[in-house]
């Protein structure tokens, strides 16, 4: 059986504030196989950029783990404990090196007043052994392979002497430049139009196909998760509620709350049918609810209310590892 490219096991997350400890993630775990998409999927809140920047040891200063948590990363048949790497030189792995990021918001990633180009090099020359004429040299191959057109002269250029598009490709050209074994994508398509958010996505595909590369692709968007990714893993104030392959989450949703994502959206074969929202908002994590962290906006779950509001629910396991956190679950009904 293949070793996970990367295993998350019961990570919790939380922030030293002035109003107290505040978790933003609870007890998650799960793995990403080589060349393997993750679809992780939840609303603004729910803990996805957070749990993703744990990958790379950058959340902030006041991020405390619980002694449970386990990051572990194998590369080249070596296991490496992401959360005891306490120097920059051992964090080089995790951050550029065997993982590398797209940001929500390239404009905001890159530096204004440093071209494309010399940022690429740079990075490059941090992560390897190469000399400035082939940092320069791999940069603009991947700004070819990204589809940015006269790769030679943009490679000199600025941030916002790009469109969004081309600065979301510059990103991705930048983040593949290292060749990592985990891309995360964090809402890499959110700014930007359909036509140009389908030539991303088709791009993404193709380079984890030419790679093998492994993708941990956020969103809150499932239409985009059904086109690009091989399982999805739903989040809710900070736990994973349901996680399984893209045609048993969509096909088959196992909890509350998936359904309800899924029901919000539009219906291109009526167009007549109202929207359906998740009822509510999504909790303060200073204020986590009690038993099942969904309970507050539930509307399903009738007879057994006062169970989800007071017991956590425990992980009930389907066919093909098929997970949901619900007790209407474990109880051997639908959700």
């Amino acid at each position: 059986m293949t070793k996970p490219l990367i295993s998350v096991e019961n990570l919790t997350l939380s922030f030293k504030t002035d109003e107290g400890l505040v978790t933003a993630v609870n007890n998650v775990s799960f793995e990403i196989a080589p060349g393997e998409v993750l679809g992780l999927v939840g609303e603004s809140g729910s803990g996805k950029s957070v749990t993703a920047k744990a990958l790379m040891m950058l959340n902030a200063e006041n991020s405390v783990y619980s002694d449970t948590s386990k990051i572990t990363l194998n590369v080249d048949d070596r296991d490496h404990d992401v959360l005891s790497l306490r120097h920059p030189a051992e964090q080089k792995i995790v951050r550029g090196g065997a993982i590398s990021m797209i940001f929500q918001e390239p404009m905001a990633s890159f530096a204004p007043a440093i071209t494309i180009g010399e940022q690429m090099v740079e990075q490059l020359m941090i992560h390897s052994e190469m000399t400035r004429t082939e940092a320069r040299d791999v940069s603009v191959e991947m700004l070819t392979r990204v589809g940015i057109p006269e790769p030679a002269q943009r490679f000199g250029q600025y941030a916002f002497e790009f469109s969004g598009g081309m600065r979301q490709r510059a990103m991705i050209a930048m983040a593949l430049s290292t060749r990592p074994r985990l891309l995360i994508a964090d809402e890499p398509t959110t700014a930007l139009d359909v036509t140009i958010q389908a030539q991303v996505l088709d791009l993404m595909k193709d380079l984890v196909e030419e790679f093998h590369m492994s993708i941990l692709f956020i969103t809150h968007d499932l239409g985009v998760i059904a086109q690009t990714a091989d399982r999805v893993a739903v989040m809710y104030l900070g736990n994973l509620v349901e996680t399984g392959t893209v045609r048993q989450v969509i096909n088959s949703p196992a909890h509350p709350y998936t359904r309800g994502l899924l029901n919000s959206l539009p219906k291109l074969d009526d167009l007549e049918a109202p929207l359906t929202p998740v009822p509510g908002d999504i909790p303060s994590p200073l204020d986590r609810p009690s038993g099942c962290v969904f309970h507050t906006r539930c509307v399903e779950s009738g007879d057994i209310a006062e169970r989800c509001r007071t017991e956590i629910p425990i992980t009930t396991i389907g066919a093909d590892n098929h997970r949901v956190d619900c007790h209407l679950a474990s109880k051997g009904k639908p959700a």
